[in-house]
């Protein structure tokens, strides 16, 4: 100190510290002057000694014309040491560097200036202080005084001029700094940052590139950010990258793709695209980088189909594709289970387009990797067989081509017809609704015999009596009225002449007992016309009710369609097809005079020639003539192979435990039913007096015959129909 005191005059410290600027100007003209004599001298301990008075008499006094004053002294002992000044830069920079936190706005600014008179002398040699005067100079960028933001922005300058054409900067030890201040969220901290990365990058020899993923997501975000300029120059940076990684023969996609996919979600637009649009070049030029991202990849895309923003839709489907067209392999790292997971979670997506693309990857991969696939079936397959319910058809028609690929197995076929049944017995709506849609596809995919047998054999242990019942009413209208289902009619055609169809109808029969009406129409369609006049006069009274005869309805305005035109041409044979006549009769005798259906029927039965109603055909009946006409002994129970006495003791029985199903939902909840076994007929009247029978609401389907039907079953008297043992008559 005593020696800095000997060299610096009195006076010169004394206007070093003064509040004139133009005094602490003149007096640090002096030092420069001292401390050059010094360095032409030698003598670097006094300059030394000057150096540490500046700095603890002056930049670290409380005065802040003092701190004014050394800031400027040391500038100018700087530009007094020129060459020599590297010497001192460990004791010249760091007070600098500690006054651009000064709580004195006008301190900084000095500090500014110090620095850049400082800067403009050792030049190279001052890289050594970037990553402080770095941090520095972004605080000082978003400093509230506008002098000093004009300050730090001429030293920012200087600093990368300086920087561009050092051969002594360090990329490797910048990079962290710049990684942790990418999270700052100040407009100008970010135009500040942009600019550094844009200058680096524009240098041959510093390789950003190489550095991009600790960075990438900064720049991300900014592209989010409301001030318009810090977007535009993000973008500018984002694209110049882009165009060097196309470029570049070695680029590390692999980090930068988890970004990607994360900023693929960001809720700006502009983020979403810019994501989109380099997750698309990438899955271009990645290649086998890219194999062990491509389920996060994938979970990315499959949203953005969906996206509000068009752009983002069309650059999301060019990429989906392009992924998909990529054939990649387990051995190569390509994860099947991780996709199917991401395509299984985008099944419940809000969007139909993006559950349809999941659709298309699960069946892209069945057809790629089926071993592998089935191994994670476990975990899709309840998610597949949910989107069986999705409100949009198409998604439905997909997931059954899935579900088909699946069922190639036969354990997987049936797991997925028992999974069906079980989802139309919970879900009323969805056999409306669906059933028709479901079953017709699953027939073109699987075979319609296959599955209308699997869906028999299922029925008929069904428990539920009254869904069997409505489910066998549907498939067999499906059966009746359905193109794709053609092939099975005419095999059916054949039953008593093929054994294929004998087997076919056999199986069908015994989940058709459910349904009266069904087991009607399945003969019809059989030519079985001889068994579907026994079952017609098999009906009892509880089994003529309005939903038989709404039934009946539908199946007598189906007669007149063309899938039954090989029927209707049998009646001008009636005396070959007599069965078929009395089938048709009885039909016409169980409708009510008034419906619509009654009256159809009739004007069809008139077109049929005259002798077809004389006596002497009907006489035959007891000789068993069968269906094509030719007496044969036994004919009416056995042909074919099928029992029909067998087939109409199961019908029988099937239609008694529907009868004591619908008496017992009858009888009121508090009343125990009465022992099956000990009430006989003469109890039946009684019953009916006690218990009321409400009749069943009338459909829309035929309001004509619901409410003659209605009518039938309020005023008709009881009958001696033919019912099983110890059976109570309502």
């Amino acid at each position: 100190m005593a020696d800095a005191l000997s060299v610096i005059p009195a006076f010169v410290l004394r206007n070093l510290s003064d509040k004139l600027y133009e005094k602490r100007k003149n007096a640090a003209l002096e030092v420069e002057g001292i401390v050059k004599q010094l360095a032409s001298a030698g003598d670097h301990e006094k300059i030394t000694a000057v150096i540490n008075l500046l700095t603890n008499d002056f930049t670290m006094s409380p005065q802040a014309n003092h701190r004014k004053g050394g800031l400027i002294g040391l500038a100018a002992a700087t530009v007094g040491l020129t060459s020599d000044a590297s010497q001192h830069l460990e004791q010249i920079v760091p007070p600098v560097l500690n006054s651009f936190s000064d709580q004195d706005s006008r301190v900084r600014y000095y500090a500014c200036e110090a620095l850049y008179n400082i800067a403009k002398v050792v030049r190279g040699d001052f890289i050594v202080f970037f990553n402080q005067i770095f941090d520095a100079l972004c605080k000082l960028s978003a400093d509230s005084d506008a002098s000093v933001q004009s300050a730090a922005h001429l030293l920012d300058r200087l600093v990368k001029d300086i920087v561009t054409e050092s051969d002594q900067f360090s990329i490797e030890e910048f990079i962290p700094l710049l990684r942790e201040r990418m999270n700052v969220l100040n407009p100008y901290v970010r135009q500040f940052l942009v600019g550094w990365i844009t200058v680096l990058d524009s240098v041959p020899d510093i390789d950003m590139l190489g550095f991009l993923p600790d960075f990438l997501d900064g720049l991300f975000n900014m592209l989010s950010d409301s001030s318009h300029e810090i977007r535009q120059q993000a973008d500018s940076a984002l694209s110049e990258f882009l165009h060097e990684i196309k470029n570049s023969p070695s680029v590390d996609y692999g980090r930068m793709a988890e970004i990607l996919v994360q900023r693929a979600s960001s809720p700006d637009e502009f983020t979403r695209l810019t994501a989109i649009t380099w997750i698309n070049e990438f899955v271009k030029l990645g290649g086998d980088q890219l194999v062990p991202y491509y389920a996060d990849i994938l979970g990315a895309i499959l949203p953005s189909i969906a996206d509000k923003e068009e752009k983002i839709r069309v650059v999301a489907r060019e990429t989906n594709e392009e992924l998909r067209n990529i054939k990649a392999f387990p051995s190569e790292g390509f994860d099947v289970g991780a996709i199917l997971s991401i395509a299984r979670r985008q099944l419940s997506s809000e969007h139909e387009a993006t559950r349809i693309e999941a659709l298309h990857w699960i069946s892209t991969l069945l057809n790629r990797h089926r071993t592998e696939v089935l191994i994670y079936l476990d975990d899709v397959l309840d998610s597949l067989l949910q989107a069986l319910s999705d409100p949009s058809d198409e998604v439905v028609l997909l997931v059954l081509e899935v579900h088909a690929c699946i069922a190639e197995d036969q354990q997987h076929f049936r797991q997925l017809v028992v999974f069906l049944v079980h989802n139309f017995r919970i879900n009323n709506s969805l056999l409306e609704k669906r059933g028709a849609l479901i079953i017709r596809r699953l027939c073109v995919l699987l075979n319609a015999e296959r599955v209308y047998r699997e869906l028999s054999t299922i029925l008929e242990g069904e428990s539920d009596l009254d869904f069997a019942s409505v489910m066998v009413q549907a498939l067999n209208l499906i059966l009746l009225t359905s193109s794709e289902l053609s092939d099975l009619r005419d095999l059916l055609k054949k039953s008593l002449v093929d054994a294929a169809g004998k087997d076919l109808f056999v199986s069908l029969y015994a989940s058709w007992c459910h349904s009266p009406m069904a087991i009607i129409s399945l003969c019809l369609l059989a030519q079985s016309y001889q068994h579907a006049s026994v079952v017609i006069q098999s009906l009892v009274e509880e089994d003529i009710n309005v939903k038989f005869l709404v039934q009946l309805d539908k199946l007598i305005r189906l007669l007149e369609t063309p899938v039954f035109a090989y029927l209707r041409l049998q009646l001008l044979e009636p005396g070959r097809y007599i069965w078929l006549l009395k089938a048709l009769y009885g039909l016409l005798m169980l409708l009510p005079q008034q419906s619509a259906a009654f009256k159809l029927l009739r004007t069809r039965l008139k077109t049929v020639p005259p002798y077809s109603f004389s006596g002497e055909h009907f006489k035959m009946s007891g000789l068993n003539i069968h269906e094509d006409g030719d007496p044969s002994q036994d004919a009416g129970n056995y042909r074919n192979g099928i029992n029909f006495a067998a087939r109409l003791q199961q019908f029988e029985h099937m239609q008694h435990e529907h009868r004591l199903r619908a008496k017992e939902q009858t009888l009121p909840r508090t009343c125990t039913p009465p022992s099956m076994t000990t009430m006989g007929v003469e109890n039946s009247e009684e019953t009916r007096r006690t218990i009321p029978t409400p009749a069943p609401a009338p459909t829309s389907a035929a309001a004509s015959a619901s409410a003659s039907a209605a009518a039938l079953e309020t005023n008709r008297p009881p009958s001696r129909s033919r019912r099983g043992p110890g059976q109570l008559q309502l």
